[in-house]
């Protein structure tokens, strides 16, 4: 099962990519989980749509389409999605010259988070579901991993809160259980 990681911050010592880090350590057999960084993404622009994608852009729907699932990490800003995220979102959305469908559409995406804040995530993914669905993409019904003050847990880019270790790991079974019976419905 190809998983393609994604985290909503840039920042090198993000809490939200240690989560996606943490999640390749935790994942069940057969789940493998390739991290792409939104690094080079640009600003989402239609008029450069029209000239086509930019390589980066092509990169990041290449490797949406070649994943069997997306597990997202959020960080929260101002009690929402980051702007790095949206973007990414957007032009995953739309399947621009060169393809005939949106890769995030039907793709399915179970989401995760990590914040220093005491509610976690939570208003970040409520949004971030709300984009998403959208965008055509499946959202993962079962429960939310929400880190809360992830600076406790999350020690130098290390997850070492053994609760949170568990339920990320509880997780990611989920997860894998839901692509597999998703896969037999198709």
């Amino acid at each position: 099962m190809n998983i393609l990681g994604i985290s909503g911050s840039l920042r090198q010592a993000s809490f939200n990519t240690a989560l996606l880090h943490a999640a390749q350590e935790l994942a069940p057999g057969g789940m493998d989980i390739h991290i792409h960084r939104l690094h080079e993404l640009p600003l989402f622009d239609q008029d450069v749509e029209e000239q086509g994608d930019p390589a980066p852009v092509a990169a990041f729907k290449d490797a949406i389409e070649q994943a069997d699932g997306l597990l997202m990490a959020c960080p929260e800003y101002n009690g929402g999605i980051t702007g790095v995220l949206k973007n990414a979102i957007d032009w995953a959305s739309r399947s621009g010259k060169s393809r005939k469908v949106a890769p995030l559409a039907g793709k399915t995406v179970c989401l995760i988070g990590a914040s220093p804040g005491i509610t976690g995530t939570v208003r970040a993914q409520d949004q971030l579901r709300l984009v998403l669905r959208r965008a055509g993409a499946r959202t993962e019904p079962q429960g939310e991993v929400l880190v809360y003050q992830a600076h406790t847990k999350l020690v130098e880019g290390r997850l070492t809160d053994e609760r949170t270790r568990e339920a990320l790991g509880r997780h990611l079974q989920g997860f894998a259980a839901r692509l597999a019976a998703t896969a037999k419905d198709f």
